[in-house]
């Protein structure tokens, strides 16, 4: 079963076609890479899904609900939540207060109660500082939970990052080159982490640039370039693709 679905999409940005007529789908319970070289569109597309862009035609899913047109936070309450190219932390704030950030669209007391410390905002405050800390756990991070988010390393601010839109409860989550900067170990772990969110019952879509993280994590793959798809099937199917040979290393490479 499908859990997201796009038919048909397209974005252009005045004379400048960004995503053109693209359609694929991602299964729910799998790990999904979108690959292409830079330019590809491929983070245009994650800006589709997320609503921060809408579609010029064509159709976004998230299982039964079309949501092309939706605001981001509609879209965000189907059950999607995503990280960015760039991190995304707030400064001054620790790694658990990053995660509790993330929590906001399921709080469970009300705005004056929490004013009021109400003991009913008190107790989902503790129970909601508890989850955060679960998840900077299943993210490897639980024992920097009271460290300044500034001050962490690359590599730990991106877990971060991935645990703060784990709080958001998502059935969806959307990575935008979470291994960008990192060196091959450092890139394995996050690939092994995103393996082990797809066994507690998440569904992936990954952009990725890292041939070898796509190989070895992502059960599906689809490939852009100029904003078209190229190829869509199994990582090795794709990587071995003469289309995607030449999109990644040029025309005489492919050839050799």
């Amino acid at each position: 079963m499908s859990l997201l679905a796009l038919d048909g999409v397209r974005k252009s940005f005045g004379g400048v076609t960004a995503v053109a007529d693209l359609s694929f789908s991602v299964r729910e319970g799998a790990v999904a890479g979108l690959m292409g070289p830079n330019g590809a569109g491929k983070t245009t597309v994650i800006n589709l899904i997320s609503g921060l862009l809408h579609p010029d035609t064509g159709t976004i899913r998230i299982a039964a609900t079309d949501i092309a047109h939706a605001p981001p936070h509609e879209i965000a309450a189907t059950g999607l939540a995503r990280t960015y190219q760039n991190v995304r932390l707030i400064a001054g704030m620790t790694a658990l207060e990053q995660v509790l950030a993330g929590r906001y669209l399921r709080r469970d007391t009300s705005l004056l109660a929490s004013i009021l410390h109400l003991p009913a905002a008190r107790t989902a405050m503790r129970a909601a500082r508890d989850h955060a800390r679960a998840l900077l756990a299943r993210v490897g991070m639980d024992h920097r939970a009271d460290t300044l988010a500034e001050t962490l390393s690359y590599g730990e601010q991106r877990r971060v990052e991935i645990a703060r839109a784990l709080a958001a409860e998502p059935r969806l989550l959307l990575l935008d080159e979470p291994t960008a900067g990192m060196n091959a170990a450092e890139s394995a772990e996050i690939g092994r982490l995103v393996h082990a969110l797809r066994d507690g019952g998440l569904t992936v879509l990954m952009v990725e640039h890292n041939m070898k993280l796509v190989a070895d994590f992502c059960d599906h793959v689809v490939v852009m370039n100029f904003g078209r798809k190229i190829a869509e099937g199994t990582a090795a199917e794709c990587i071995g693709d003469p289309a995607v040979q030449e999109a990644y290393f040029g025309r005489r490479h492919a050839q050799h």
